[in-house]
């Protein structure tokens, strides 16, 4: 009996193993290609100023940090204190945009010793949109401010940016504040899934 019973279960098992490793192979058997609106190989981290040379090197999608300054300007910047870009212990929040500084000539970056450039100003997120508007774009909001969400959310959308446009945190509470201030369900047609450091939000 039990080895009738092997010869029903080798059989079977082997056939599992080969369809299993079959299907491995080629998922698009059992699962439709997922149609993206973009696909980048290369991410460029930091697109502020920088951006012009990653997207000339052939970037795929920049990333970048926002963050608001006091008179409501949206503003590439990593750090939302400035001492380690400028030398200048004060927040960008706490200033007008004409009176944030200069970054250092030298920015030291944890990669690198050091990098630098001629233009030492701080870029806006509308002019960035305005120069590379094909450019898929990472946005992370790191900080649960409304105002900085709306302001992000209402130059996507003025740009039109929404399918390539994706936003991420590390908070759980400012996704949530993301998705209350774009107003858009889950599950849509332009909808990426939309979590933590995932893509997301249009």
């Amino acid at each position: 009996m039990s080895g009738n019973l092997f010869y029903f279960i080798l059989p079977a098992l082997g056939g599992y193993t080969v369809t299993s490793l079959y299907l491995l192979k080629n998922p698009h058997i059992l699962h439709k290609r997922k149609c993206t609106v973009f696909h980048s190989k290369h991410i460029s981290h930091r697109g502020g100023r920088p951006a012009r040379g990653a997207v000339e090197q052939g970037t795929g999608m920049l990333e970048l940090d926002c963050h608001v300054t006091h008179d409501g300007h949206v503003v590439v910047s990593h750090d939302e204190n400035l001492l380690r870009q400028t030398g200048h212990d004060v927040t960008l929040s706490s200033l007008d945009l004409k009176d944030l500084p200069l970054y250092k000539e030298r920015l030291e970056v944890t990669f690198y010793a050091g990098v630098s450039g001629a233009d030492r100003k701080f870029a806006l997120l509308e002019d960035l949109f305005r120069k590379f508007p094909d450019v898929p774009v990472n946005i992370e909001i790191k900080e649960n401010n409304c105002l900085l969400i709306q302001k992000v959310s209402d130059l996507v959308k003025h740009y039109n940016r929404e399918d390539i446009t994706v936003w991420a945190t590390v908070d759980s509470s400012i996704m949530e504040n993301c998705r209350r201030t774009v107003h858009k369900p889950l599950g849509g047609d332009k909808l990426s899934q939309l979590s933590n450091y995932l893509p997301g939000l249009f």
